[in-house]
Protein backbone atom coordinates (compact mmCIF):
# COMPACT_ATOMS: atom_id res chain seq x y z
CA UNK A 1 0.00 0.00 0.00
CA UNK A 2 3.00 2.23 1.04
CA UNK A 3 4.62 2.05 -1.84
CA UNK A 4 1.68 2.24 -4.36
CA UNK A 5 0.87 5.70 -2.39
CA UNK A 6 4.65 6.66 -2.76
CA UNK A 7 4.27 5.88 -6.85
CA UNK A 8 1.19 7.65 -7.13
CA UNK A 9 2.16 10.78 -5.62
CA UNK A 10 5.31 10.93 -7.59
CA UNK A 11 3.75 10.35 -10.92
CA UNK A 12 0.82 13.07 -9.52
CA UNK A 13 0.33 15.91 -12.25
CA UNK A 14 -2.05 18.15 -11.02
CA UNK A 15 -3.52 20.44 -13.60
CA UNK A 16 -5.12 24.02 -12.01
CA UNK A 17 -6.01 25.69 -14.50
CA UNK A 18 -9.51 25.26 -12.96
CA UNK A 19 -8.91 25.76 -9.63
CA UNK A 20 -10.36 28.46 -8.32
CA UNK A 21 -8.49 31.28 -6.10
CA UNK A 22 -10.80 30.89 -2.90
CA UNK A 23 -10.55 32.60 0.75
CA UNK A 24 -10.41 30.33 3.82
CA UNK A 25 -13.08 32.45 5.48
CA UNK A 26 -15.43 31.19 2.37
CA UNK A 27 -14.69 27.33 3.13
CA UNK A 28 -14.45 27.81 6.73
CA UNK A 29 -17.30 28.53 9.39
CA UNK A 30 -15.93 30.05 13.17
CA UNK A 31 -17.95 28.04 15.47
CA UNK A 32 -18.55 30.54 18.65
CA UNK A 33 -20.80 28.60 20.68
CA UNK A 34 -20.06 29.29 24.38
CA UNK A 35 -20.69 26.64 27.65
CA UNK A 36 -21.73 27.27 31.20
CA UNK A 37 -19.54 24.91 32.69
CA UNK A 38 -21.93 24.53 35.66
CA UNK A 39 -24.98 23.26 33.46
CA UNK A 40 -23.73 21.24 31.04
CA UNK A 41 -23.62 17.40 29.84
CA UNK A 42 -20.22 17.40 28.21
CA UNK A 43 -17.44 16.03 30.31
CA UNK A 44 -14.64 16.03 28.38
CA UNK A 45 -11.94 19.44 27.50
CA UNK A 46 -9.01 19.79 25.14
CA UNK A 47 -6.77 22.23 25.92
CA UNK A 48 -3.68 22.77 23.75
CA UNK A 49 -1.25 20.90 25.46
CA UNK A 50 -3.87 18.22 24.10
CA UNK A 51 -2.54 19.06 20.11
CA UNK A 52 0.13 17.40 19.02
CA UNK A 53 2.21 19.10 16.33
CA UNK A 54 1.48 18.14 12.63
CA UNK A 55 -1.13 15.23 13.71
CA UNK A 56 -4.64 15.45 12.29
CA UNK A 57 -5.87 12.88 15.36
CA UNK A 58 -6.30 13.88 19.10
CA UNK A 59 -5.17 11.34 21.34
CA UNK A 60 -5.28 13.39 24.54
CA UNK A 61 -7.63 15.19 26.29
CA UNK A 62 -8.70 15.63 29.94
CA UNK A 63 -12.11 15.04 31.70
CA UNK A 64 -14.00 18.13 33.72
CA UNK A 65 -13.48 16.77 36.83
CA UNK A 66 -9.64 16.53 36.19
CA UNK A 67 -8.26 20.34 37.57
CA UNK A 68 -9.11 23.88 37.72
CA UNK A 69 -10.02 25.32 34.30
CA UNK A 70 -9.71 28.89 34.48
CA UNK A 71 -12.93 31.12 32.57
CA UNK A 72 -11.00 30.86 29.17
CA UNK A 73 -12.87 27.23 28.43
CA UNK A 74 -15.85 28.47 27.56
CA UNK A 75 -15.58 27.62 23.81
CA UNK A 76 -18.11 24.36 22.50
CA UNK A 77 -16.86 21.64 19.68
CA UNK A 78 -18.72 18.96 18.18
CA UNK A 79 -17.58 15.88 16.91
CA UNK A 80 -16.03 16.06 13.82
CA UNK A 81 -15.14 19.83 14.20
CA UNK A 82 -11.19 21.21 13.65
CA UNK A 83 -9.57 22.76 16.25
CA UNK A 84 -6.96 25.01 15.63
CA UNK A 85 -4.06 26.47 18.16
CA UNK A 86 -4.14 30.16 17.45
CA UNK A 87 -1.15 30.91 19.98
CA UNK A 88 2.12 30.04 18.99
CA UNK A 89 0.86 28.74 14.99
CA UNK A 90 4.40 27.85 13.99
CA UNK A 91 3.39 24.89 15.74
CA UNK A 92 1.05 23.66 13.24
CA UNK A 93 -1.71 22.16 16.23
CA UNK A 94 -4.32 21.10 13.90
CA UNK A 95 -7.10 18.36 14.85
CA UNK A 96 -10.40 16.94 14.05
CA UNK A 97 -12.41 16.55 17.12
CA UNK A 98 -13.29 12.77 18.18
CA UNK A 99 -15.80 13.96 20.56
CA UNK A 100 -18.14 16.87 21.76
CA UNK A 101 -16.40 18.98 24.32
CA UNK A 102 -14.86 22.24 25.83
CA UNK A 103 -11.72 24.13 24.64
CA UNK A 104 -10.30 27.66 25.35
CA UNK A 105 -11.34 30.54 23.54
CA UNK A 106 -7.47 30.86 22.18
CA UNK A 107 -8.30 27.21 20.32
CA UNK A 108 -10.13 28.65 17.32
CA UNK A 109 -13.40 25.55 16.65
CA UNK A 110 -14.19 25.40 12.65
CA UNK A 111 -16.44 23.61 10.09
CA UNK A 112 -15.90 23.44 6.69
CA UNK A 113 -18.67 25.21 4.38
CA UNK A 114 -19.97 22.13 2.69
CA UNK A 115 -21.22 23.67 -0.12
CA UNK A 116 -17.99 24.84 -1.16
CA UNK A 117 -15.52 22.24 -0.34
CA UNK A 118 -15.63 18.89 0.87
CA UNK A 119 -15.36 18.89 4.73
CA UNK A 120 -12.42 16.14 4.83
CA UNK A 121 -10.24 18.69 2.74
CA UNK A 122 -10.44 22.02 4.91
CA UNK A 123 -8.19 19.99 7.65
CA UNK A 124 -5.26 19.50 5.34
CA UNK A 125 -5.12 23.05 3.83
CA UNK A 126 -4.73 23.99 7.63
CA UNK A 127 -1.84 21.85 7.78
CA UNK A 128 -0.41 23.18 4.56
CA UNK A 129 2.91 25.26 4.05
CA UNK A 130 0.88 28.36 2.83
CA UNK A 131 -1.59 28.33 5.98
CA UNK A 132 1.08 28.33 8.16
CA UNK A 133 3.35 30.92 6.44
CA UNK A 134 0.32 32.92 6.29
CA UNK A 135 -0.91 32.56 10.40
CA UNK A 136 3.14 33.18 11.04
CA UNK A 137 3.29 36.49 9.20
CA UNK A 138 0.27 37.87 10.30
CA UNK A 139 0.44 36.70 14.05
CA UNK A 140 0.69 39.24 16.75
CA UNK A 141 2.73 39.69 19.80
CA UNK A 142 6.14 38.32 20.34
CA UNK A 143 6.11 36.61 23.88
CA UNK A 144 2.97 34.53 23.06
CA UNK A 145 2.35 35.17 19.00
CA UNK A 146 -1.37 34.40 17.84
CA UNK A 147 -3.39 35.15 15.21
CA UNK A 148 -6.60 36.64 14.88
CA UNK A 149 -9.92 34.80 13.24
CA UNK A 150 -10.30 37.62 10.52
CA UNK A 151 -6.68 37.05 9.18
CA UNK A 152 -6.54 33.91 8.69
CA UNK A 153 -10.63 33.90 6.63
CA UNK A 154 -8.59 36.44 4.12
CA UNK A 155 -5.87 33.63 3.17
CA UNK A 156 -6.10 32.72 -0.08
CA UNK A 157 -5.35 29.37 -1.80
CA UNK A 158 -6.30 27.93 -5.23
CA UNK A 159 -9.47 25.15 -4.47
CA UNK A 160 -10.25 22.33 -7.25
CA UNK A 161 -13.64 21.82 -8.67
CA UNK A 162 -15.75 19.39 -6.00
CA UNK A 163 -15.15 16.64 -8.36
CA UNK A 164 -11.33 16.74 -8.22
CA UNK A 165 -12.00 17.65 -4.30
CA UNK A 166 -12.96 13.60 -3.95
CA UNK A 167 -9.82 12.12 -6.07
CA UNK A 168 -7.34 14.59 -3.84
CA UNK A 169 -9.47 13.43 -0.23
CA UNK A 170 -9.34 9.84 -0.85
CA UNK A 171 -5.62 10.07 -1.33
CA UNK A 172 -4.70 11.93 1.41
CA UNK A 173 -6.86 10.08 3.85
CA UNK A 174 -5.48 6.59 2.57
CA UNK A 175 -1.99 8.63 3.55
CA UNK A 176 -3.26 9.18 6.79
CA UNK A 177 -4.31 5.69 7.06
CA UNK A 178 -0.95 4.39 6.73
CA UNK A 179 0.97 6.88 9.07
CA UNK A 180 -1.77 5.80 11.15
CA UNK A 181 -1.46 1.92 10.90
CA UNK A 182 2.14 2.22 11.31
CA UNK A 183 1.70 4.23 14.76
CA UNK A 184 -0.60 1.18 16.12
CA UNK A 185 2.52 -1.42 15.36
CA UNK A 186 5.10 1.18 16.82
CA UNK A 187 2.89 1.13 20.22
CA UNK A 188 2.50 -2.41 20.46
CA UNK A 189 6.26 -2.50 19.82
CA UNK A 190 6.76 -0.30 22.54
CA UNK A 191 4.74 -1.88 24.72
CA UNK A 192 6.40 -5.35 24.17
CA UNK A 193 10.11 -3.44 24.68
CA UNK A 194 8.63 -1.94 27.79
CA UNK A 195 7.29 -4.85 29.20
CA UNK A 196 10.06 -6.87 28.06
CA UNK A 197 12.64 -4.94 30.70
CA UNK A 198 10.41 -5.29 33.46
CA UNK A 199 10.32 -8.76 33.12
CA UNK A 200 14.54 -9.33 32.52
CA UNK A 201 14.75 -6.78 35.53
CA UNK A 202 12.48 -9.33 37.66
CA UNK A 203 13.63 -12.79 36.18
CA UNK A 204 16.14 -12.16 33.88
CA UNK A 205 16.57 -15.16 30.88
CA UNK A 206 14.27 -17.51 33.77
CA UNK A 207 11.05 -18.84 33.12
CA UNK A 208 8.81 -16.62 35.51
CA UNK A 209 7.16 -19.39 37.56
CA UNK A 210 9.94 -18.54 40.01
CA UNK A 211 8.75 -17.88 44.02
CA UNK A 212 8.88 -13.48 44.24
CA UNK A 213 10.68 -12.35 47.04
CA UNK A 214 11.08 -8.48 48.09
CA UNK A 215 14.43 -7.22 47.84
CA UNK A 216 16.02 -3.48 47.71
CA UNK A 217 15.81 -4.33 44.34
CA UNK A 218 11.90 -4.41 44.31
CA UNK A 219 10.55 -8.06 43.59
CA UNK A 220 12.65 -10.53 42.40
CA UNK A 221 12.77 -13.91 41.34
CA UNK A 222 14.30 -15.94 44.24
CA UNK A 223 16.56 -17.33 42.20
CA UNK A 224 18.44 -14.30 41.31
CA UNK A 225 20.81 -11.84 43.88
CA UNK A 226 21.62 -8.26 44.04
CA UNK A 227 24.30 -5.80 43.85
CA UNK A 228 24.90 -2.42 43.88
CA UNK A 229 26.04 -0.04 42.01
CA UNK A 230 29.14 1.20 43.58
CA UNK A 231 30.64 -2.34 43.43
CA UNK A 232 30.32 -2.40 39.83
CA UNK A 233 32.90 0.52 39.40
CA UNK A 234 36.09 0.69 37.86
CA UNK A 235 36.67 4.10 39.52
CA UNK A 236 34.98 6.75 41.46
CA UNK A 237 32.20 9.07 39.49
CA UNK A 238 33.06 12.44 38.35
CA UNK A 239 31.26 15.61 38.40
CA UNK A 240 31.21 17.48 34.66
CA UNK A 241 32.62 20.68 33.84
CA UNK A 242 31.17 24.22 35.53
CA UNK A 243 32.47 25.76 32.60
CA UNK A 244 29.89 27.73 30.61
CA UNK A 245 28.81 27.16 26.75
CA UNK A 246 29.26 29.09 23.46
CA UNK A 247 28.40 28.51 19.91
CA UNK A 248 29.80 25.08 18.38
CA UNK A 249 32.46 24.88 16.07
CA UNK A 250 33.46 21.88 13.81
CA UNK A 251 36.73 21.54 15.54
CA UNK A 252 35.94 21.63 19.26
CA UNK A 253 34.26 18.91 21.25
CA UNK A 254 30.70 19.03 21.59
CA UNK A 255 29.03 19.89 25.23
CA UNK A 256 26.98 17.49 26.62
CA UNK A 257 24.15 18.97 28.68
CA UNK A 258 21.03 17.92 30.31
CA UNK A 259 18.65 19.57 27.62
CA UNK A 260 21.50 17.46 24.81
CA UNK A 261 19.89 14.53 26.55
CA UNK A 262 15.84 13.48 25.37
CA UNK A 263 13.73 11.53 27.74
CA UNK A 264 14.72 8.18 25.86
CA UNK A 265 18.15 8.38 26.72
CA UNK A 266 19.07 9.55 23.01
CA UNK A 267 21.50 12.39 22.48
CA UNK A 268 19.98 15.37 20.21
CA UNK A 269 21.51 16.04 17.46
CA UNK A 270 20.43 19.80 17.39
CA UNK A 271 21.29 22.92 19.06
CA UNK A 272 24.93 21.70 19.54
CA UNK A 273 27.49 23.49 22.12
CA UNK A 274 31.12 23.60 22.73
CA UNK A 275 32.78 24.39 26.08
CA UNK A 276 33.81 27.77 26.90
CA UNK A 277 36.69 26.37 28.33
CA UNK A 278 40.15 25.77 27.13
CA UNK A 279 41.34 23.53 30.42
CA UNK A 280 38.55 20.01 29.88
CA UNK A 281 40.84 17.05 29.28
CA UNK A 282 39.33 15.90 32.78
CA UNK A 283 35.71 15.63 31.19
CA UNK A 284 36.07 14.17 27.82
CA UNK A 285 34.19 10.98 27.88
CA UNK A 286 35.54 7.46 26.61
CA UNK A 287 33.05 5.00 24.67
CA UNK A 288 30.98 3.41 27.12
CA UNK A 289 30.98 6.35 29.71
CA UNK A 290 27.65 6.34 31.89
CA UNK A 291 25.79 9.89 32.26
CA UNK A 292 23.29 10.47 34.84
CA UNK A 293 21.41 13.93 35.48
CA UNK A 294 22.14 15.13 39.29
CA UNK A 295 19.45 17.72 39.63
CA UNK A 296 16.41 19.85 37.86
CA UNK A 297 13.62 18.54 37.37
CA UNK A 298 15.12 15.86 34.47
CA UNK A 299 17.18 14.36 37.30
CA UNK A 300 17.49 10.63 36.74
CA UNK A 301 18.49 10.99 32.89
CA UNK A 302 20.80 8.83 31.60
CA UNK A 303 23.19 8.79 28.57
CA UNK A 304 25.24 6.04 27.67
CA UNK A 305 28.24 7.60 25.93
CA UNK A 306 29.07 6.22 22.41
CA UNK A 307 32.25 6.97 20.36
CA UNK A 308 30.29 7.82 17.38
CA UNK A 309 28.68 10.19 19.08
CA UNK A 310 32.06 12.42 18.16
CA UNK A 311 34.62 14.27 20.81
CA UNK A 312 32.86 15.53 23.70
CA UNK A 313 32.80 16.50 26.96
CA UNK A 314 29.89 16.64 29.76
CA UNK A 315 28.40 19.25 31.74
CA UNK A 316 27.75 19.86 35.73
CA UNK A 317 25.24 19.25 36.15
CA UNK A 318 25.81 15.60 34.67
CA UNK A 319 28.01 12.46 36.44
CA UNK A 320 29.69 10.34 34.83
CA UNK A 321 30.00 7.00 35.64
CA UNK A 322 33.02 4.46 34.54
CA UNK A 323 31.74 0.82 34.79
CA UNK A 324 33.66 -2.51 35.17
CA UNK A 325 32.38 -4.59 32.40
CA UNK A 326 33.39 -7.61 33.12
CA UNK A 327 31.02 -7.21 36.54
CA UNK A 328 28.34 -4.72 34.85
CA UNK A 329 28.08 -4.23 31.16
CA UNK A 330 27.16 -0.19 30.69
CA UNK A 331 24.90 -1.00 27.83
CA UNK A 332 22.70 -3.31 30.96
CA UNK A 333 22.75 -0.23 33.05
CA UNK A 334 21.18 1.67 30.05
CA UNK A 335 18.25 -0.99 30.08
CA UNK A 336 17.68 -0.85 33.72
CA UNK A 337 17.56 2.67 33.87
CA UNK A 338 13.98 2.37 31.47
CA UNK A 339 12.65 0.11 33.99
CA UNK A 340 10.21 0.62 36.14
CA UNK A 341 12.73 -0.56 39.37
CA UNK A 342 14.93 2.76 38.05
CA UNK A 343 11.96 4.73 38.68
CA UNK A 344 10.87 3.58 41.84
CA UNK A 345 14.78 4.37 43.00
CA UNK A 346 14.32 7.55 41.58
CA UNK A 347 11.27 8.71 43.27
CA UNK A 348 12.70 6.99 46.63
CA UNK A 349 15.70 9.30 46.02
CA UNK A 350 14.47 12.72 45.02
CA UNK A 351 14.48 15.08 48.28
CA UNK A 352 11.24 16.76 48.50
CA UNK A 353 10.63 20.59 48.92
CA UNK A 354 13.80 22.21 47.07
CA UNK A 355 15.05 21.49 44.02
CA UNK A 356 15.25 17.71 42.61
CA UNK A 357 18.68 16.22 42.93
CA UNK A 358 20.40 12.71 43.21
CA UNK A 359 23.88 13.17 43.98
CA UNK A 360 27.04 10.75 43.36
CA UNK A 361 26.54 9.01 46.73
CA UNK A 362 23.06 8.09 46.21
CA UNK A 363 23.30 6.62 42.52
CA UNK A 364 26.08 4.61 43.59
CA UNK A 365 23.86 2.98 46.38
CA UNK A 366 21.24 1.87 43.79
CA UNK A 367 20.86 -1.80 43.79
CA UNK A 368 20.56 -4.11 40.77
CA UNK A 369 19.66 -7.41 40.01
CA UNK A 370 22.74 -9.49 39.90
CA UNK A 371 23.31 -11.52 36.86
CA UNK A 372 26.49 -12.94 34.76
CA UNK A 373 28.16 -11.34 32.27
CA UNK A 374 26.48 -14.40 29.96
CA UNK A 375 23.17 -13.65 30.78
CA UNK A 376 23.39 -9.63 30.53
CA UNK A 377 24.22 -10.16 26.85
CA UNK A 378 21.38 -12.24 26.27
CA UNK A 379 18.75 -10.06 27.73
CA UNK A 380 20.76 -7.05 25.97
CA UNK A 381 20.61 -8.90 22.46
CA UNK A 382 16.69 -9.51 23.03
CA UNK A 383 16.12 -5.71 23.96
CA UNK A 384 18.48 -4.04 21.04
CA UNK A 385 16.55 -6.39 18.94
CA UNK A 386 12.93 -5.19 19.37
CA UNK A 387 14.80 -1.18 20.09
CA UNK A 388 16.20 -1.98 16.43
CA UNK A 389 12.84 -2.52 15.40
CA UNK A 390 11.37 0.08 17.06
CA UNK A 391 14.23 2.97 15.61
CA UNK A 392 13.29 1.36 12.02
CA UNK A 393 9.15 1.88 12.22
CA UNK A 394 10.36 5.60 13.81
CA UNK A 395 12.32 6.34 10.77
CA UNK A 396 10.05 5.00 8.37
CA UNK A 397 6.76 6.81 9.78
CA UNK A 398 9.28 9.62 9.40
CA UNK A 399 9.63 8.90 5.46
CA UNK A 400 5.55 8.75 5.28
CA UNK A 401 4.99 11.54 7.13
CA UNK A 402 7.22 13.81 5.13
CA UNK A 403 5.21 11.98 2.02
CA UNK A 404 2.20 13.00 3.50
CA UNK A 405 3.98 17.25 3.83
CA UNK A 406 4.85 16.61 0.57
CA UNK A 407 1.76 15.95 -1.36
CA UNK A 408 -0.39 18.65 0.94
CA UNK A 409 1.62 20.72 -0.20
CA UNK A 410 1.72 19.72 -3.81
CA UNK A 411 -2.17 20.49 -4.19
CA UNK A 412 -1.73 23.46 -1.16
Amino acid sequence: MEEILEKTISELQLDKSKWKLTKFGDVAIQQKQTVDRENTDLTRYVKGEHMRSEDLHLREWGELTDEYLGPAFIRRFDEGDILYGSRRTYLRKVVIAPFSGITSNTTFVAKANEKKIDKRLLPFIMMSEGFTENSIKNSKGSVNPYINWKDIAKYEFLLPPKEEQVKLVELLWAMDEVIEREREVLEKLNNSYSTSINQFMIHGDLKSEGELVKTKCGLLDSRIGTVKLKDCLAEKPTYGANASSKIHENSAPRYIRITDIDDEGNLIAEDKVTIDSNDYVNYLLAHDDFLFARTGNTVGKTLLFNEKMGESVFAGYLIRFKLNPNILRPKFLFYYTKSLKYESFKRKMIKVGAQPNINSEEYQSMILPEFSIQIQDTLIDKLDFLKYNIDQLKSKISSSHSLQKSLINQVF
